[in-house]
């Protein structure tokens, strides 16, 4: 098993540098804010919660309320809940991936939609998104890629790093490719609502095809990774209760103050995504300013989707120096191309918290006393 590089990175400096200008998630909320939005009954719920063991698919309440809410069209039981995200995609590409099958991985991503498929004994193509092509999915490349043993596409939008959306034609015309081979999708959707795309949010995949299966999680549009919950939806029921064999081999089930909180927040969608989107935006904005003055050292694809961009800084001093000088000097955090195996001068930069305004600072003063 490979080191996962950015796990590694985050646990090096996370806790240690003050200025976080790399953070994949959303402004966190505190306990007193998320139990304000509750309602007499969620309350109740919260004041009398038993501390033992849970129900392994979720709480049935919770599992309605993601349908509900996030999943026009789906049912409680085509969701599955997960102690996060990474337990949620661990555990799918587990039950769907055998040796000998074949799975195409869009990168730049996160390591372990990569890594999974390999612990299972899969071929693995990757096909890199590319900035010339704005971050965009390339259905052609894909077409190509596919081969007799194609068992599998995984892919995230909105994308990270780069802040990519898929549009929804984009989506269909992958399910068509994908319903003509009978070749299941995972799709990564953890940003999904958060950010401002130039059209409408594609519907999530797991509406749209039955051989699809959509990652959902509190951690990042919403700000909550604290909680651990995240989930899977699929209209395939027997796959879903495949998935769960596997998670009955690790968490087993989920934390029932997490699965209530999560329950009032996912109730409270709208006023806290309108909270988070306007953080986002308005950080936006301070990073349009920053590249325009900077537009000497640095190039992006400005994001449509998430809290997080890919950025091309234009020297020949490499990304990883260059990150370490910004630690070392100024206590501002990047993550570098690197740690994504991306052979690129790029960095992720991260655009969903508060304090954007004294990250950048810190930054500015860097570049300006380093005559970069």
């Amino acid at each position: 098993m490979n080191v996962f590089k950015l796990e590694e990175y985050l646990a090096k400096y996370e806790f240690s540098a003050k200025y976080l200008l790399c953070c994949s998630d959303a402004e966190s909320l505190s306990m007193s804010e998320v139990l304000a939005m509750g309602s007499p009954n969620e309350i109740a719920l919260w004041d009398h919660l038993r501390l033992g063991y849970t129900k392994a698919p979720g709480l049935p309440l919770l599992r309605k309320t993601v349908a509900d809410e996030l999943y026009q069209g789906l049912e409680a039981d085509h969701v599955l809940m997960f102690a996060g995200a990474e337990e949620g995609l661990f555990c799918s590409l587990h039950a769907i991936i055998e040796a000998g099958d074949h799975a195409i991985i869009l990168t730049p991503c996160y390591q372990s939609l990569l890594e999974v498929p390999k612990l299972k004994g899969a071929e693995v193509t990757e096909i890199e998104l590319t900035a010339e092509n704005e971050w965009r999915i390339d259905l052609q490349a894909i077409r190509n890629a596919i081969q007799p043993n194609t068992k599998c596409i995984v892919m995230n939008f909105p994308h990270n790093p780069t802040g990519q959306v898929i549009e929804e034609e984009e989506l269909k015309n992958l399910i068509a490719l994908c319903e003509s081979k009978g070749i299941w999708i995972f799709s990564d959707e953890v940003y999904r609502l958060l950010g401002s795309p130039n059209r409408s949010w594609a519907r999530p995949a797991a509406c749209l095809y039955n051989k699809a299966l959509s990652l959902g999680v509190m951690s990042k549009a919403f700000g909550m990774p604290g909680l651990r919950i995240g989930w899977i939806t699929c209209q395939d029921q027997a796959i879903l209760k495949k998935i769960e064999q596997v998670k009955h081999y690790t968490s087993i089930c989920n934390s029932a103050p997490a699965e209530i909180l999560s329950l009032i927040s996912l109730r409270n969608k709208d006023k806290i995504l309108k909270r988070n989107n306007q953080i986002a935006s308005e950080n936006l904005f301070l990073l349009d300013q920053f590249f325009s003055d900077y537009r000497h050292l640095f190039e992006w694809v400005r994001p449509q989707g998430g809290c997080v961009g890919f950025v091309k800084y234009n020297r020949p001093e490499s990304i990883d120096s260059f990150c370490e000088r910004l630690i070392a000097k100024k206590g501002v955090l990047l993550i570098p191309a690197s740690i994504y195996n991306y052979p690129s001068n790029h960095f992720r930069i991260g655009f969903g918290r508060k304090n954007m305004k004294d990250c950048l600072e810190q930054f500015r003063d860097f570049l300006n006393h380093e005559n970069i």
